[in-house]
């Protein structure tokens, strides 16, 4: 592993940690700014996944518990990829939720929540060049596309093989 990944990673991953820290003692704050958000997104999940709670203090949680998790696999560099692209998700609604300066009234307030917004979206830009990073390592793209080129490579002198020895068993009978 690289020296910038090295430190890359648990800087930011920095941030999932101490916010979903934050998220499990505060949950019940949390869930009211959160019930706009779920209130839309889960009917739809629920479709796909019956077994979604309803219940936003409860989704707080489960966001925390995945953030937690996530962020300490990107920190560790335990399936880093597999970790960003979780974190990615889970900011979507909890920067939605937890930043909407749109509704904000106090321009204060709104401006602070904004600059919160873009410091998020800075983040999940971060998250997903991470979750694209191979760590010069070939991706799953390119190694499909090798093991196709390789499948064809194959099978033409499989078929080359096979036209050589019929010929020779034509070649060789007593027929022939």
């Amino acid at each position: 592993m690289s020296l910038s990944r090295l430190i890359a990673r648990p800087l930011l991953a920095s941030t999932f940690v101490i916010g979903s820290v934050n998220a499990i003692k505060n949950s019940d704050a949390l869930a009211a700014k959160a019930k706009p958000v779920t209130d839309a997104v889960v009917p739809q999940l629920k479709k796909a996944v019956p077994v979604v709670p309803e219940d936003p203090q409860t989704l707080v949680r489960i966001n925390a518990a995945a953030q937690m998790v996530a962020a300490l696999g990107l920190a560790t560099g335990k399936a880093p990829r597999l970790s960003s692209a979780v974190l990615a998700a889970s900011l979507v609604p909890t920067t939605v939720a937890g930043h909407a300066f749109w509704s904000e009234t106090d321009p204060a307030t709104k401006k602070a929540q904004q600059l919160h917004f873009f410091k998020n979206l800075s983040m999940l830009g971060g998250l997903v060049i991470a979750a694209g990073d191979t760590d010069g390592k070939p991706g799953v793209a390119w190694r499909t596309k090798r093991a196709a080129k390789d499948a064809r490579k194959e099978a033409g002198h499989l078929a080359h093989s096979a036209r050589q020895e019929a010929k020779l068993a034509v070649a060789s009978s007593p027929l022939g």
